[in-house]
């Protein structure tokens, strides 16, 4: 177990600096902040006012899959970088939209939070609930997520986070 966590950590640790140096076009340097009023398309850097990373355009599609619960679902809703999500069901009926401004903005700073590495990194306790909900979030190479079980088990903060953003916004 110990092992793995390691592998787990040595793996981040090469993943972030890639991450960082193809959102910079193979320099290995810091994107300069940008004015918000770029055109949709330029990554853009915003200042960060909660001491966590700045939020930054994801530069992959976030995945969120929701499985099990009594009926057991087994949901996939994939958001590109521009916003655009697709919603896709067990029985493989689509859906798909959208996100407004302020939920791709909120995205954005979400998948940027380092905290979200962390979690994903993380051991999680097991659990023994019967018929809850399992969500799996992957953002670019990082996976991370929790099964909503009880109280006892609080899910990782960030992860929730984006599961709440993307539930409410494809629903």
């Amino acid at each position: 177990m110990r092992t793995a966590l390691v592998a787990a950590v040595a793996l981040a640790a090469f993943l972030v600096p890639l991450a960082a140096c193809a959102q910079t076009g193979g320099t290995g340097a810091t994107p300069a902040s940008v004015p918000t009023t770029t055109p949709a398309s330029t990554p853009t850097t915003a200042p960060a006012t909660d001491g966590t990373e700045p939020a930054r355009k994801p530069g992959v599609e976030v995945v969120l899959t929701k499985s099990g619960g009594f009926a057991g679902l087994n949901d996939t809703v994939t958001v590109t970088a521009d916003g655009h999500w697709t919603k896709v069901d067990r029985e493989g009926a689509t859906r798909s939209g959208q996100l407004a401004p302020a939920e791709l903005d909120r995205l954005r700073q979400l998948t940027a939070d380092r905290r979200l590495l962390a979690e994903a990194t993380a051991t999680a306790a097991a659990t023994d609930c019967a018929d809850a909900f399992t969500y799996q979030l992957t953002v670019g190479a990082v996976t991370t997520g929790y099964v909503d079980c009880s109280p006892e088990h609080a899910p990782p903060a960030v992860t929730a986070a984006v599961v709440e953003l993307l539930t409410q916004a494809t629903d």
